[in-house]
């Protein structure tokens, strides 16, 4: 099993850069597929982008790419969502999600096994 944890959310200007961080705990955190979703209210959890467990390989949803990086770190067993040009649509709360070891990438919230606590972004105009 793997517990995550999200952090780094926050307040930011129109245009401006963050970083989220997923922390994990558990064994086997190489062999997960990652990725972050994000939700906000009275809307259905969407993909943002995710990133594959061996190779590294990324996929992002359309409306992020260029945008949204999806980085890994195994040895540090953290994951990282870096936000650059953000706009105002981009508030949410912002969740990593694992899947199964081995697995692919997929787009489906009900795909992922594991999901930390979410972190807040604000986007201001």
């Amino acid at each position: 099993q793997v517990q995550l944890v999200d952090s780094g959310g926050g307040l930011v200007q129109s245009g401006g850069s963050l970083r989220l961080s997923c922390a994990a705990s558990g064994r086997s955190f190489s062999t997960y597929v990652l990725a972050w979703f994000r939700q906000t209210p009275g809307k259905e959890r969407e993909f943002v982008g995710g990133i594959s467990w061996s190779s590294g390989r990324t996929y992002y949803a359309d409306s992020v790419k260029g945008r949204f990086t999806i980085s890994r770190d195994n040895a540090k067993n953290a994951a990282y969502l870096q936000i650059d040009s953000l706009k105002p649509e981009d508030t949410a709360i912002y969740y990593c999600a694992a899947r199964s070891p081995y697995s692919s990438i997929l787009t489906g919230k009900s795909n992922y096994d594991y999901w930390g606590q979410g972190t807040q972004v604000t986007v201001s105009s």
